[in-house]
């Protein structure tokens, strides 16, 4: 099945512009060009993502323009996706493998069908899809040297992606009925998927939170001791998105994750002050 030609061809930075992600903050430790690859190489992120989430789509219309783009990586082809050029280019300047793009395509893909997961191991398998290998594609776009940078990319990438999931947890039930934290805590502590499509998860909710808060804590951690100070100011984005993260992560602790009554985030302030703050680390 082909995918439905698009009516628009938005720009990388156009996409980049109207994302409003915690992502984009990455960019303000980033000299003009690598800048400007960062924004193409996000914004190819986003529309892989936007596809699997597209709301009244058909799922096989969904899986035909992941396809597309998943055979985009490996050259072009008429009707191709609008920005797969731009993308090329990129994997050509900093030798990114088409098979390493194509396993956050993949990563997407998972989310066509309600997710569940039985284990945590299940569920960082995931999380390396959607998350490491955005990590492993931007240590290369950052001009990291360091040996170690990947093991870092790596772990990081797990611990930003569990706190996603944390902080989503409302979102994703209203999206297709994901539920990502896995089956067998969920029988820990007594939660079922029923509890959680209620908007409530009954009594064993706060404590499955906090197990799986103390997993992201120790991913954080990992991640700090992994971090290869050679390559400290390249990684200055990535630490960026270290600190807002796992900020995020405590203010859902000490709220009691009421992620059925609010939606988390930091704001502006608290942001910038963050991103200062490993800007001067980095000087």
């Amino acid at each position: 099945m082909p995918p439905s030609p698009l009516p628009d061809c938005p720009t990388a930075a156009s996409i980049t512009r109207s994302s409003k992600s915690n992502f984009a903050l990455a960019f303000l430790a980033l000299p003009r060009e690598r800048r400007g690859d960062l924004t193409t190489f996000y914004a190819f992120c986003r529309v892989i993502d936007d596809i699997a989430d597209e709301p009244g789509a058909a799922t096989a219309e969904k899986q035909a323009r992941l396809d597309a783009w998943r055979r985009a990586l490996y050259g072009a082809f008429p009707g191709e996706p609008p920005l797969a050029g731009e993308v090329r280019a990129l994997m050509a300047k900093y030798a990114l493998r088409p098979g390493l793009l194509a396993e956050l395509v993949e990563g997407c893909a998972m989310d066509l069908t309600p997710a569940r997961y039985g284990t945590f191991e299940e569920l960082l398998r995931y999380c390396y899809r959607v998350a490491s290998v955005v990590g492993l594609a931007s240590i290369e776009i950052f001009g990291c040297r360091c040996p170690g940078a990947p093991a870092y990319a790596v772990t990081l990438g797990y611990a930003l992606q569990v706190t996603n999931i944390l902080r989503d947890v409302a979102k994703d039930l209203s999206n297709g009925g994901r539920i990502y934290l896995p089956r067998e805590d969920l029988a820990r502590f007594g939660v079922t998927p029923e509890d959680l499509l209620q908007r409530n998860g009954g009594p064993g909710f706060p404590g499955l939170m906090a197990f799986e808060a103390e997993r992201a804590e120790a991913l954080y951690t990992q991640a700090a001791a992994e971090f290869p100070k050679e390559d400290r100011r390249a990684l200055a984005p990535a630490e960026i998105m270290r600190g807002v993260y796992h900020r995020l992560l405590q203010k859902m602790r000490r709220d009691g994750f009421r992620v059925f009554e609010r939606s988390y985030r930091l704001n502006r302030l608290e942001k910038l002050a963050i991103a200062a703050r490993v800007l001067l680390r980095g000087r």
